[in-house]
């Protein structure tokens, strides 16, 4: 155990959550090291394995900040607004995944590794930030279109969810995946995270009305 106060763990902790993060937005996740994370924090590189045994760990637990912002974002709207039609919740809802990219470059990895190379009580941590995401929006469902029920709701959750697991891919295109689904003749017509989402929220939801 790393000697100190909870709160010098807690800081450490996201210190390292940090680094991963700033790492991500330029390497791949096969790049990033335990030793390159380390390198990127304030005190001793092998202190990390006082906090995080694995990469995996450090990125489920970057993973877990995301669906907590996330859950954030729609109580948040739950508060803002008392009532919203069906194309207003599609349109606020695409908003809340479209100021994640984040969230939804981490869900088009492989989560199945991050899960199997990290300890149960990391994953038992993402799970919670996990499931609170999907209580935040089925909450959303239930205050603004009552009349959908509980198995309506149900029925949308199980369309979302694994929808929103290939949005990233389908919304940032490298130029070298564009270049080779030209010379594969693919036509590709680029939709925005908000245009794509939107369009499927709202099909969803009328179509379960």
């Amino acid at each position: 155990m790393p000697k100190g106060s909870a709160e010098l763990m807690r800081e450490r902790q996201e210190e390292i959550i940090a680094a991963c993060r700033k790492l991500y937005e330029t390497m791949s996740f096969k790049e990033i090291t335990l030793k390159e994370i380390g390198s990127r924090t304030t005190f001793s590189r092998t202190s990390i394995y006082n906090y995080f045994e694995t990469k995996e760990e450090i990125f489920l637990a970057l993973f877990a900040r995301e669906y907590e912002l996330f859950s954030l974002d729609l109580d948040s709207l739950r508060e803002r607004e008392s009532a919203l039609s069906l194309d207003e919740l599609a349109s606020a809802l695409a908003r809340a995944l479209e100021r994640r990219p984040l969230m939804l470059k981490l869900l088009s990895m492989n989560l199945y590794d991050m899960e199997a190379n990290s300890r149960m009580e990391r994953l038992v941590a993402f799970k919670r930030a996990y499931g609170a995401s999907i209580t935040a929006l089925d909450r959303c469902l239930e205050q603004f279109l009552p009349a959908l029920g509980a198995q309506g709701r149900q029925h949308f959750l199980y369309a979302f969810l694994p929808f929103v697991y290939g949005l990233y891919p389908y919304t940032v295109v490298t130029d070298k995946q564009r270049q080779a689904m030209e010379q594969a003749g693919i036509s590709y017509v680029y939709m925005s995270t908000y245009e794509m989402a939107r369009d499927f929220i709202r099909t969803t939801l009328g179509g379960l009305q």
